[in-house]
């Protein structure tokens, strides 16, 4: 049934959603899914028609590229075009959870975000349903699931309210334990740039990687 919960609190409920959303996915179709931070609207990456769908459910054109979520700190390695000491040190740090890395992406993949510039953004969440989702599908374009401009949701019922029979799969892990967006750090230029201060603080940051939180919030001059 089009649009419909899987409450995951309940083990058959979960196990019927996840294999629902896993098949939604692979077929182009949208789900939604509970990350750490907050819900998201998802769809295999690699499905250039179905990411063009799910920037036009919410709204939202391509100059604000689609974040990749995944399920595994190895998965990495396929998807950038160099995976820095930085970047290393960062997702051994953080990852799972919430911080968002944009790094220069590999040359060769096949996907179109929207107007990345070259880069992709790149997170894995910590959340066991989202992390069972992302192992089963691959990676997977992830924004939050709101229409643009709209308050982004923190439960799977606030999700459904706004984007209804667009989604094909709502799996509803309750209540997101954030409930702000993650940090954003571009790793694709001179020196680490903070783009956005969200789940984690820039000092936390820039004790791991050595540098000053204020560097971190200084735009780098081109």
């Amino acid at each position: 049934m089009q649009g419909k919960i899987y409450d995951c609190s309940d083990e058959a409920s979960r196990e019927e959603g996840i294999s629902l959303a896993v098949k939604a996915a692979q077929s182009g179709r949208l789900v939604v899914m509970p990350t750490d931070t907050l819900y998201g609207l998802g769809c295999d990456a690699f499905n250039n028609a179905a990411v063009a769908n799910l920037l036009a459910t919410k709204h939202r054109g391509p100059d604000m590229p689609v974040p990749v979520l995944i399920g595994s700190w190895d998965t990495i390695r396929g998807l950038v075009a160099n995976y820095t000491d930085t970047a290393r040190t960062l997702v051994e740090a953080f990852w799972p959870g919430g911080l968002s890395i944009v790094v220069p992406q590999a040359p060769s993949l096949p996907w179109n975000l929207g107007d990345t510039r070259g880069t992709v953004m790149l997170r894995m969440p910590l959340h066991p349903i989202a992390i069972e989702l992302l192992r089963e599908v691959g990676p997977m374009a992830v924004s939050s699931a709101n229409i643009s401009g709209h308050q982004p949701p923190t439960t799977a019922i606030a999700a459904k309210q706004q984007l209804g029979k667009a989604v094909t799969v709502y799996l509803d892990g309750g209540e997101t334990a954030v409930g702000k967006p993650s940090t954003i750090i571009d790793l694709s230029g001179a020196r680490p740039y903070l783009l956005r201060e969200g789940a984690i603080s820039a000092e936390d940051i820039a004790e791991v990687i050595g540098v000053s939180a204020e560097s971190l919030r200084t735009r780098p001059q081109n």
